[in-house]
C-alpha cells in the first residue's frame, strides 16, 4: 500500500511526527504551507491563528505536489487551533475532497491543550467520512520527546 502524509506544521511539531510514520511505514511527505505565513509568535500567534481557524478561513496555499491517485492511504497532519485543524489542512481539504474519496485516511494532531477530537471530527465532516482508519493526538511531541510518545507512533503505525 502506498502512504502519503500531508501536514502542515507552525514550530516543527507536526513535522516531526510526519517524518517519524513516514519512517515507519516508508510513506512520502508532502508539507503545505501558507502563501502567507501566520505570525508565530506573541500574541499576534494567537489572535490571527485563532481568528482564522474559528473563521473557518481558508488561506492560499503555496504550490504543492500531490497525486491522489498515487496513494492508498493518506495521514492528514496538524497542530490543533481552537478545537480546529489548522487553516492550511481545511485549505488542502477542499483542494483535494474528491480525490480523497475512496482512500483510506488517517489523522495525527499536535496540541499543547485539547481540543482534537474536535478537529477530527471537522476533518471528517470536511471529507465525509464516517471514520478513520486510525488516530493519533500528541501533546508538544517535539519538546516533550519521550517514550510513551514513540509507543503512541508505532501503535498508529500498525493500526494503518
Amino acid at each position: 500500500m502506498s502512504t502519503a502524509i500531508v501536514y502542515y506544521s507552525m514550530h516543527g511539531n507536526s513535522e516531526m511526527v510526519a517524518e517519524k510514520i513516514a519512517a515507519r511505514l516508508g510513506a512520502d511527505v508532502i508539507r503545505i504551507e501558507p502563501d502567507k505565513a501566520y505570525p508565530d509568535k506573541g500574541a499576534k500567534k494567537f489572535i490571527w491563528g485563532g481568528k482564522s481557524a474559528v473563521m473557518g478561513e481558508q488561506p492560499v496555499l503555496k504550490p504543492y505536489e500531490f497525486d491522489a491517485d498515487k496513494y492508498d492511504c493518506v495521514i492528514l497532519g496538524f497542530p490543533v487551533w481552537a478545537s480546529r485543524p489548522a487553516p492550511p489542512i481545511c485549505t488542502f481539504l477542499s483542494e483535494q475532497k474528491s480525490k480523497l474519496i475512496g482512500k483510506k485516511i488517517a489523522v495525527f494532531a499536535c496540541q499543547s491543550g485539547n481540543g482534537a477530537e474536535k478537529a477530527f471530527e471537522r476533518v471528517r465532516n470536511m471529507i465525509g467520512i464516517d471514520a478513520f482508519a486510525g488516530t493519533l493526538i500528541l501533546i508538544d511531541p517535539k519538546t516533550r520527546m519521550n517514550a510513551e510518545n514513540d509507543k503512541k507512533i508505532d501503535s498508529f503505525c500498525e493500526n494503518i
